[in-house]
């Protein structure tokens, strides 16, 4: 029988911070016009890992805040500043229809 391997929950503060930061690199990420997996490759980290630190899941180490902050050209802190989180739209982004129309030129 093989049991999963849980963290230690997070404190209310650690929870909370781990939902800024993944509210902050999200918006960064977005901001840049990047999927999560150009984020992830760009901070030699794996596509589920980035995904989880977006959605707040990771407790994640000094390392990979480095990672990140390298990755999208900003300082640690400010992916850990407070600030509005984004709206989440599920699915794949829209093409709008200039785009398209390019595309077909």
């Amino acid at each position: 029988m093989m049991l999963k391997r849980m963290s230690a929950p997070a404190s209310l503060r650690a929870r909370e911070l781990m939902l800024q930061l993944g509210g902050n690199v999200q918006r960064l990420r977005l901001k840049r016009g990047w999927t999560q997996e150009h984020l992830a490759e760009l901070a030699s980290l794996d596509l589920s890992y980035a995904q989880r630190v977006e959605r707040g899941e990771i407790n994640l180490t000094l390392s990979s805040l480095a990672n990140f902050a390298d990755a999208l050209g900003v300082q640690p802190g400010v992916l850990l500043r407070a600030g509005k989180p984004p709206v989440i739209k599920r699915g794949r982004p829209k093409v709008k229809r200039a785009d398209l129309a390019r595309a077909r030129k």
